[in-house]
């Protein structure tokens, strides 16, 4: 399985880390190697001084596609939840800053969660979810699906003309405004539409 991120996504995260609006979605891989085990906390890591918890909608695929048009998009996946991107900000910042690639920054081991998986089924509508983060049960993200500058279905088509998508891949969609730095011994909790599908410890 391969995870495939959207970056830029929300006009307030765009705003936020002072970044220009893209004109076309922005995407970046993390290995499997990425994914965080069931249970597992989230160690820091020694090369970075500044991760940041980074809330996201993701959405599992469910069939192989390629090529896929906006109106066939839903046939090829059937559940979504909730994920946390984690990301060495400081690395990436320099990294950037040095017209590199920010794979190290973004795709490190055990820097993304996976949280619980519900079916698509019980919402009515995926582009009005509402969602949020808490850490140490204070809110710090908080935001709705309707604000992604492009949709689930837009980003699906989208991808496939890149990569051929293939059952129990991952997308994750976007985050929005409200990153921050994790610190030792912080709980995050996700929820979406009150349902809590996500919770990891930071160690």
């Amino acid at each position: 399985m391969k995870i495939i991120c959207v970056g830029r996504n929300y006009v307030d995260h765009i705003k936020e880390l002072n970044n220009k609006k893209p004109k076309e979605p922005v995407l970046f891989l993390k290995p499997q190697t990425a994914i965080i085990n069931k249970g597992q906390p989230f160690f820091i890591p020694s090369f970075s001084k500044e991760i940041h918890y980074e809330l996201e909608i993701i959405v599992r695929i469910n069939r192989l596609g390629k090529f896929i048009k906006r109106k066939f998009s839903h046939k090829y996946y059937e559940e979504i939840g909730l994920g946390i991107d984690f990301t060495a900000r400081d690395l990436q910042l320099e990294l950037k800053n040095n017209g590199l690639p920010w794979e190290k920054a973004k795709a490190f081991d055990g820097s993304c969660l996976i949280g619980k998986w519900k079916n698509k089924k019980d919402f009515d509508n995926i582009d009005n979810i509402d969602f949020r983060l808490t850490k140490n049960n204070e809110i710090v993200q908080n935001s709705n699906t309707s604000l992604m500058l492009w949709k689930v279905d837009e980003l699906i088509e989208y991808i496939s003309k890149f990569f051929t998508l293939k059952t129990g891949d991952v997308i994750f969609t976007g985050t929005p405004s409200g990153v921050g730095k994790v610190q030792l011994n912080d709980n995050l909790k996700g929820y979406m539409n009150d349902h809590e599908l996500l919770s990891i410890n930071i160690k």
